[in-house]
């Protein structure tokens, strides 16, 4: 739920999304007094004074309101999800089954190291095996998602410059195309971002980048293939023109489903890889549940991993603490451990052939969408593509159509948005990555919606331009709904009493 709705659908905010009301019981606590057990070990600082702010609702009503609520949700578990960029792939439900067994769940990371043999064993391992995907030398499993893995990557590229001293190199180069995350996290630790412009081919443009290298540049953070799903063919030239200057090269491993298996950054040159386990490893995208961006790095940088890592001594699996080159913990704990056991599982499940075939048909889902519809949309860089291709609805203009309209349509269809307006390097960019998990006949639907929505553009825009018809929410004011999101009810209550709907 979001502030300034533009839309008919909801006319009484308080009856659909406030429904408590003094006096009804969803819930009945124990009779035992828990004052007496408890208030003991609780500071009195930290104790209630007066009831909480909570509402007041029956279980049925409860149940109802949240299963409702599901029901509007777009994901890959209801829908066909081709949201370019991000990879939304299906979940396999045998990952949820492993991570649910007692002796993972009931987990507590205090817990000493004798008693946590099972996941110390299964974190080295999926280190190891991310070492082995992707040429890398090390891995920390400690950062919560793929930006968080960025911010750690600068933190390592800090490090190691700093212990060379060359703590001059401040500028950390980024492609036109790269994700808005690349030069987010390099500014947010302090860095001076420099874009490097793409060429006619849609690739780095080599002499731009020579021209902006030089010793005050300390990496090149770099997707591959890029955002709009072409593979770097230069990334060997690429290579050495940052190593010759002493510059690292980190690699945004966001698009690692396109290579899984085929091949790998460490062996393009790569210095520092993050990965996204839920874009290439099946764990779950989204929603604001926890996630997982480990870090991968060659030899020279592994002493500034963060501490701990996981070690094996003979049969026996610890932490190991005593890292004095270390940038220091980048999260608690060690990692989100549900997470990055269900990547373990993944690709324990598949192998490397298994592996190797995902991209593979990954790959053959893309194309297989670019040539049916590159014909009827533009595509600035219509050749064969990765993971993913960028499509253009800039043809639209003269109808007052949009990439986003197209977007809103395709949900009337079930079917949610492509990425849109994105990458920027592509006017009115429709960024479509289907994955290596939808059948012919799921891409095949997805053809001939798109197909239609273009014929309904040409023929009767407005049906476009007021897309969706069909959802309880149509078209939010996107900038109040970023900068006062609702996120509970009393920030509903709030939101009503200033501006009703």
């Amino acid at each position: 739920m979001t502030t300034g709705l533009k839309t008919t659908a909801i006319s009484d905010s308080k009856l659909l999304f406030e429904k408590s009301k003094s006096g009804k019981e969803g819930i009945f606590l124990p009779s035992r007094k828990f004052q007496d057990d408890f208030s003991r070990l609780i500071p009195a600082d930290f104790q209630r004074k007066d009831h909480g702010d909570l509402p007041e609702i029956t279980e049925p009503e409860l149940v109802r309101h949240f299963v409702n609520l599901s029901k509007k949700n777009f994901s890959v578990d209801t829908h066909f999800y081709p949201l370019g960029s991000c990879t939304m792939k299906y979940n396999p439900k045998i990952h949820e089954d492993v991570a649910s067994l007692d002796g993972f769940a009931w987990l507590n990371p205090s817990q000493t190291e004798d008693q946590v043999q099972g996941i110390l064993q299964i974190f080295h391992e999926l280190s190891r095996a991310l070492c082995e995907l992707t040429g890398m030398d090390e891995f920390t499993l400690q950062p919560a998602a793929g930006a968080h893995g960025e911010l750690c990557g600068m933190m390592l590229t800090r490090a190691y410059h700093h212990s060379r001293g060359e703590g001059k190199r401040h500028q950390v180069l980024v492609p036109d195309s790269s994700h808005g995350t690349n030069p987010a996290s390099a500014a947010q630790y302090g860095y001076e971002v420099v874009q490097i412009p793409s060429d006619a081919r849609g690739r780095v443009d080599l002499k731009a980048l020579e021209d902006a290298m030089s010793d005050r540049v300390a990496c090149l953070m770099l997707t591959n293939p890029n955002t709009l799903g072409l593979f770097e063919n230069d990334i060997l030239k690429i290579r050495e023109i940052v190593h010759r200057k002493g510059a690292l090269l980190y690699y945004d491993g966001a698009n690692l489903n396109a290579l899984l298996g085929a091949v790998r950054p460490g062996d393009m040159g790569f210095d520092i890889v993050h990965l996204n386990l839920h874009k290439t490893f099946t764990t779950p995208h989204g929603g604001g549940g926890p996630g997982a961006g480990p870090v991968g790095v060659k030899k020279i940088l592994a002493p500034f991993l963060p501490a701990p890592l996981v070690v094996k001594q003979g049969s026996r699996y610890g932490f190991d603490y005593h890292r004095p080159k270390s940038i220091g913990k980048v999260r608690s704990f060690f990692g989100n451990a549900g997470i990055l056991l269900r990547a373990y599982v993944y690709i324990r499940m598949l192998g490397l052939e298994g592996l190797k075939r995902v991209s593979h048909d990954a790959v053959l889902s893309a194309n297989y969408l670019r040539k049916k519809l590159s014909t009827a949309f533009l595509n600035p860089h219509n050749e064969f593509c990765m993971h993913e291709f960028v499509l253009s609805a800039s043809n639209l203009e003269s109808q007052n159509i949009h990439a986003g309209d197209i977007g809103k349509r395709l949900l009337d269809y079930g079917i949610h948005a492509p990425t849109v307006h994105f990458p920027l390097v592509v006017k009115e960019a429709l960024m479509i990555e289907p994955t290596e998990t939808e059948s012919k006949e799921t891409l095949d639907a997805f053809v001939e919606v798109m197909l239609k929505i273009l014929k309904e553009a040409q023929e009767t825009p407005e049906l476009v331009r007021k897309a969706p018809h069909t959802m309880p929410i149509g078209r939010p004011d996107e900038v109040q709904a970023a900068r006062k999101p609702i996120l509970s009810f009393r920030d509903l209550k709030r939101d009503t009493q200033a501006s009703p709907l």
